[in-house]
């Protein structure tokens, strides 16, 4: 009998029973004087004694205001250092954090408060070419005239508190700075007290999804969930407390959050923010001046560092691992970025947002093939399994949607029973919509969304193959593949390609390229040169806007 597409993630390492503020207790409490949080730009470069106290005195502030556990308090902020103090303060008080997308304008915000019932909302006052006070003033008039702490809006009846980062004051609005100085010792001792309620199994953070087929769901996560997902995604990186992890990627995302903020914590490690928002050269110099051994990114990012003008002027010598993740990663930018970062220990990671996040991962020591090839192997003390169309198992090698099962899997989508069911079925299993498959050593490869598959004429193509295939061009930079209509086979593949900086090509050179090294039905029948691809602010690219981007400038658009 052909052995079946499941695996179990048995290890000797118990999970972690800890609320995420008890375990910052420890960790605070083990490492005291080492660096936990370096923020250049803001000249900010805290231990974890001192990252605990300032959490400790922002948690009972925000008590003092009145909030209680269980109320929802949103973000809506770049990566700053009050971002990782709010994330450790609303853990402790047993408030539950809403992540707001940087990239959100007033829809999307008036959506995502209303949808959990945001109590109180931290925001900056600005990012990029967004104004978060304009916008915010604009969807609730009432601040100009309301005291702090007292808001009455109309359209967002549950939120009562703008807490406001950055210099000067708005209206209605209370300074961030305020909240923690304000706290009372009675504030602190209703603080140790919230304490001994908590139970990791609570809520701690909601997490809206990209809603590309409908509105974003919230992606609700407990202490168990995030906690232990973040320790063993830094176990498998071999994290210690003498490792510092520059984080580029977003704090409002598991990437920034999950594998970068907690994968540090529950190690005693530094967590690096070298800017606000990506920027290539704030890495590069990030990385040289604080001497990281670890950074993280999305396959784009690390495509921008590699190519870089000045890359080879900074010193890079001091790193060795990392992760990429969040988008499928190009197997050519792997071996790259393990031969000219030093990355020789960088890791690979898979999972989504409704698992805390991460599923798969690869260990330091795996073969090559496997590091660069596949997501790597089960994570401990969760299950995956591969089923067909009518939720079989499948064997080994053969292509299904990747269902995984444990303790990542989040509590529900907010408010969303429906929605909640068609996610995670009866028996406890999260439907991930991802097509894989699993080897005989239990390594698994993403072959794509199911929903981004390529059906033509009957042949089954999947984006991911012929993505990696053309990424050994050499004058492919970046490269997505994705279906456009046609009359005859349903549909035909399109290769979207970014070329190198001075490099031309045509679409017949391409062609050529493919033909006799891969399936004639798996050769692009249009290729377009682009500058780039439509992107979430994570660095995931949108490919159902790239689709009908593409299907309309080929003049296919149904």
């Amino acid at each position: 009998m052909d052995q079946a597409s499941y695996v179990h993630g048995a290890h000797p390492l118990p999970l972690i029973g800890d609320t995420i503020g008890a375990h910052l207790d420890r960790i605070a409490a083990r490492f005291p004087e080492r660096d936990a949080l370096v923020v250049p730009h803001q000249c900010v470069h805290w231990s974890w004694r001192q990252l605990r106290e300032r959490a400790d005195r922002l948690a009972a502030g925000l008590l003092g205001l009145g909030l209680h556990p269980g109320d929802r308090i949103g973000i809506w902020s770049q990566n700053r250092a009050e971002w990782v103090l709010t994330q450790f303060a609303t853990a402790k008080a047993g408030l539950v954090m809403v992540n707001i997308n940087p990239a959100y304008r007033r829809a999307e915000l008036e959506y995502a408060l209303a949808k959990v019932g945001c109590r109180a909302l931290i925001l900056a006052p600005g990012f990029k070419s967004s104004d978060y006070l304009g916008i915010l003033r604009d969807l609730v008039p009432e601040l100009d005239g309301a005291a702090p702490g007292d808001l009455r809006a109309a359209k967002l009846p549950e939120l009562r508190h703008v807490i406001r980062l950055g210099q000067g004051s708005t209206p209605g609005m209370l300074d961030f700075d305020t909240v923690a100085q304000c706290a009372s010792p009675a504030d602190m001792a209703r603080l140790e007290e919230v304490a001994c309620t908590l139970q990791f199994d609570d809520p701690v953070n909601i997490q809206f999804t990209s809603g590309t087929t409908g509105a974003p769901k919230g992606a609700t996560l407990t202490h168990h969930n995030i906690l232990n997902n973040g320790f063993f995604i830094g176990e498998a990186m071999r994290l210690t407390e003498r490792d510092r992890l520059c984080i580029p990627v977003p704090l409002y995302h598991c990437f920034g959050m999950v594998l970068g903020n907690l994968a540090c914590m529950t190690h005693g490690a530094a967590m690096v923010y070298p800017g606000e928002g990506f920027d290539a050269d704030a890495v590069l110099a990030t990385v040289q001046a604080e001497r990281c051994t670890a950074l993280h990114g999305v396959p784009t990012m690390f495509i921008a560092l590699l190519d870089h003008p000045h890359f080879a002027a900074f010193d890079l010598h001091t790193l060795r691992t990392g992760i990429m993740a969040g988008s499928p990663c190009p197997a050519e930018v792997m071996q790259r970025a393990m031969r000219q970062m030093h990355l020789d220990e960088i890791t690979i990671a898979y999972g989504m947002t409704e698992t805390s996040p991460v599923s798969f991962q690869t260990s330091v020591d795996d073969p090559l093939a496997c590091r660069v090839g596949t997501v790597g192997r089960i994570h401990p003390h969760l299950e995956v399994k591969i089923v067909d169309a009518g939720g079989k198992v499948v064997p080994r090698g053969a292509t299904g949607e990747l269902l995984t099962r444990g303790y990542s899997v989040m509590l529900g989508y907010w408010g969303d029973d429906t929605r909640t069911r068609e996610a995670i079925d009866a028996a406890g299993w999260m439907h991930t919509g991802d097509l894989a498959t699993l080897d005989a050593d239990g390594y698994c490869r993403i072959v794509g969304r199911a929903k981004d598959m390529v059906i033509r004429g009957g042949e089954n193509v999947y984006p991911r193959e012929v993505e990696e295939f053309l990424y050994r061009h050499p004058k492919v930079l970046d490269v997505q593949c994705v279906g456009v209509p046609d009359s005859k086979y349903g549909e035909e593949l399109c290769a979207c390609i970014v070329l190198r900086p001075g490099e031309r090509a045509d679409a017949e050179e391409i062609r050529d390229f493919c033909r006799g090294q891969i399936a004639h039905y798996k050769i692009p029948r249009y290729v377009r040169f682009v500058d780039g691809f439509p992107m979430t602010v994570t660095g995931k690219i949108q490919k159902f806007m790239l689709r009908e981007q593409t299907a309309h400038a080929l003049g296919l658009a149904p």
